[in-house]
């Protein structure tokens, strides 16, 4: 049985991450050649983005005043009939500032198209300066597993489709469509640090060394944060350690967390990962285990929460709150109508609550107000239907059936996930640049087991492959002098490796995307 489950392909979201600059234009040029000092520009592309939406497109052809040579033609299918008549880019140059004020300016290999503007505004008198977002940078700091990131390449990786490749609008669109698959495929936090590494200038904390910053690997992994006197400030993750650790060093520090770290780091570790996974896993880990003194705590705990929904005698579904075993999380005969894992029941509570004001939930039948025990056409209305945020199933204004549809809809995406499988895994994950970075975890039933450097370890934890016809790839060990050959792991369910697993095991793009292979397990 499989509750659920989602798309096999990661489901492209309707905005960019809230980690992306709030305004942003995303430009494109089309020129006469590639030197901006002596090339022009004839066409310009351009999407405005402000907090994640699309709010305006602008496309125009500009006179270069100058030969369109041929290849160019061809490159771009621009003919010079189509230049004639356009206007000149001091003709523009106004709207073109207007766009660009005050908003993040967005390039595909941006010095280029950066060097292009600021010459041609030099030309007509205009001083333009800039600290542009190239989104080929943004590619290697978020997709370091792959070596080539032209625009021709991300489109082929994504498959994204587009009709008039270096045509302005449409490279421009394609940047867009870009960061939202990035979007879906990184957590908002990912994006803002690799955005802020990109944008601004670090400045670094007075007690680290410059050389410190030359061993860090632009790959997946986990760092650390040392004081002088050897004592762990912060443990952090990224799928490229360089640029995250970086971040740290580029923001304002308005946080005062961010700066009582920068003004006590001396010291920086990092261990390498094959991929994004080994990183978020080991993260999670060494957290609870070393309980660094700036994270977040991340506490083993011995009891979650969770929604169960029943239907009353009136034909209303209500949702209570209820505490449930980590022994037996995940495993209820009746998980059709438990959903969500939580840990505490204020944080149910809080969640229950946005649920209401997004979904016009009833706050007496989700329990959050008290009501009278007697027939719903005898209750009174409860305060939000005088606001008109409920619809009035208090009182039997609204159907059940209407009601019980809006219920079902903002309970969806946290109706527990079944394991997928039937039995244990090893989910093998390797390093695209290195194959001999690889890695094994052994799970079962969103539980991880162990962490495993030679696959002949299996046995120790009692498991062999399934079916012994088929073979590991090559490459299926690393040096044993490079690390232990086997990590053991608390086996018992852990709600944050659970979250984890869940956003790679049942998100096959997310899989794809970091050469991650799933083996069946079987006890022996």
């Amino acid at each position: 049985m499989q509750l659920n489950w989602l798309d096999e392909e990661t489901p492209t979201p309707a905005m960019l991450s809230p980690g992306f600059p709030e305004k942003m234009v995303l430009l494109d040029l089309e020129t006469t050649g590639g030197k901006a000092t002596h090339h022009r520009i004839i066409e310009i592309g351009l999407v405005v983005v402000e907090q994640g939406e699309v709010v305006e497109r602008w496309q125009s052809f500009i006179d270069p005043q100058t030969m369109l040579p041929p290849f160019i033609q061809k490159l771009t299918g621009i003919a010079p009939s189509m230049l004639r008549g356009a206007p000149l880019f001091s003709q523009v140059a106004d709207r073109l500032l207007a766009y660009l004020d005050g908003r993040t300016l967005v390039a595909h290999n941006a010095r280029f198209d950066y060097s292009f503007l600021k010459n041609e505004f030099e030309r007509i008198g205009v001083s333009y300066n800039a600290k542009p977002l190239c989104s080929v940078k943004f590619s290697r700091s978020l997709y370091p597993q792959f070596k080539r990131h032209g625009l021709d390449q991300i489109i082929q990786r994504f498959q994204l489709p587009i009709e008039n490749r270096h045509r302005a609008m449409d490279d421009a669109e394609m940047i867009q469509r870009f960061f939202l698959k990035s979007s879906a495929l990184f957590s908002e936090e990912e994006i803002s640090a690799t955005c802020a590494s990109l944008l601004k200038n670090p400045a670094l904390p007075p007690l680290l060394k410059a050389s410190a910053l030359k061993k860090l690997p632009a790959s997946a992994g986990v760092y650390y944060f040392y004081d002088a006197n050897g004592a762990l400030l912060y443990v952090g993750k990224s799928v490229n350690i360089r640029t995250r650790v970086m971040s740290h060093f580029s923001g304002d520090h308005s946080n005062p967390k961010d700066l009582q770290i920068n003004n006590k780091l001396a010291h920086i570790e990092f261990d390498k990962t094959p991929t994004d996974l080994g990183a978020q896993i080991r993260e999670s880990n060494q957290i609870k285990a070393l309980h660094p003194l700036y994270n977040r705590r991340l506490r083993k705990t011995k009891k979650l929460y969770q929604y169960r929904c029943d239907e009353d005698s009136n034909g209303y579904q209500r949702i209570a709150i209820e505490a449930v075993e980590l022994d037996t999380a995940n495993e209820s005969d009746n998980a059709e109508e438990r959903f969500g894992l939580f840990r505490s029941p204020r944080q149910a509570s809080k969640q229950i609550e946005k649920l209401a004001d997004h979904y016009f939930l009833c706050h007496k039948l989700l329990g959050l107000e008290s009501a009278v025990a007697t027939t719903t056409a005898n209750q009174k209305p409860c305060f939000r239907a005088q606001l008109k945020k409920c619809f009035g199933a208090c009182h039997g204004a609204e159907s059940p059936e209407n009601y019980n549809e809006r219920v079902s809809a903002a309970l969806k995406t946290y109706q527990l996930k079944m394991w997928p499988y039937p039995g244990p895994i090893l989910i093998e994950e390797r390093d695209m640049q290195d194959p001999e970075n690889v890695a094994f975890h052994v799970v079962h039933n969103w539980r991880y087991i162990a962490k495993l450097t030679l696959v002949e370890d299996l046995y120790d934890h009692g498991y062999q492959l399934a079916d012994s016809r088929h073979s590991m790839n090559q490459n299926s060990q690393v040096k044993e002098s490079e690390q232990p050959t086997s990590t053991p792991s608390d086996d018992r369910f852990d709600l944050d490796i659970y979250f984890i697993l869940v956003r790679f095991l049942v998100d096959a793009e997310k899989m794809k995307m970091n050469n991650l292979k799933i083996w069946p397990l079987t006890s022996c």
